[in-house]
């Protein structure tokens, strides 16, 4: 059911006066690409992998390999397709106390495992990471 005219004014004011009192939260909670990415990649996935059957079907019908081969090889491609994320990754920013948008802050150094370098105490660490919190929020 639509909302009203009245209620999508109050609706519209409400989210204006979250954009001016909490610009952070509210570019927080406005709608996420990535989201809207992997939908699209199940949704592809979903298709190619039916399509895919379709072709075997249609290959075990009329009795030829090579159709019910490409249907399964396109029924796996799809779903290797729909699993795995996409390889690049959009450099998005941080918003900063006064809501512009800046550069992400850099990862710290790794060492040979993969991990984080460590720097410090356990205790250390955490008290460094709950600075840098604080200071970017």
């Amino acid at each position: 059911m639509p909302l009203s005219e009245h209620e999508q004014q109050l609706l519209e004011q409400m989210e204006q006066a979250l954009y001016a009192e909490d610009p952070k939260f509210a570019s927080h909670m406005k709608g996420d690409r990535s989201a809207a990415a992997a939908r699209r990649r199940y949704i592809i996935g979903g298709v190619g992998t039916v399509a895919g059957l379709a072709l075997v079907l249609v290959g075990v019908t009329v009795s030829n390999l090579w159709v019910g081969a490409l249907g399964f090889a396109l029924m796996v491609a799809s779903v290797v397709y729909a699993v795995t994320p996409p390889r690049r990754r959009a450099s998005i920013g941080a918003v900063k106390a006064d809501g512009s948008v800046g550069q992400p802050p850099r990862a710290r150094a790794r060492g040979r495992s993969g991990r984080p370098a460590r720097s410090g105490t356990f205790m250390q660490r955490l008290e460094e990471r709950w600075e840098r919190r604080r200071h970017d929020w």
